[in-house]
């Protein structure tokens, strides 16, 4: 799936950015610049542009990272179990590049009833000017 190397990927990415998208990190609480975003468009992979997310699915969690109850097509994220941190959770991760975006918890909004928890440094936003 990684069709770069982990040589390529630090080179190109910052190395917050390094560690959150390619190590599985997470960014702090309320300090992604999509957290509070409102801007209307679509959130894309930060490392290989494929499309994620529509605004028009982002909701305020409280959670502190954006929130999405839906990704814009569910084949470009890959869903796998996680085991880190001595708890269960499901990961989300990009489908064409193994991007880390974040989790996927099942206390979301209706339609769905699913929270994507997603870090900021994953996403890049396309805004629909």
């Amino acid at each position: 799936m990684p069709y770069k190397t982990e040589q390529q990927w630090q080179a190109e990415l910052s190395e917050n950015d390094y560690r959150i998208c390619r190590l599985k990190g997470t960014e702090p609480a309320f300090s992604g610049i999509y957290e509070a975003c409102k801007t209307e468009g679509t959130y894309h992979c930060k490392c290989c542009d494929t499309p994620l997310f529509e605004s028009t699915d982002k909701y305020d969690s409280g959670s502190g990272w954006p929130s999405f109850f839906r990704p814009s097509a569910t084949e470009n994220i890959i869903e796998n179990r996680d085991e880190s941190h001595g708890m269960v959770r499901v990961e989300a991760v990009c489908a064409q590049c193994g991007c880390h975006l974040g989790h996927v918890f099942e206390d979301g909004p209706a339609p769905t009833g699913l929270r994507y928890c997603i870090n900021s440094a994953s996403l890049q936003l396309e805004d629909k000017e």
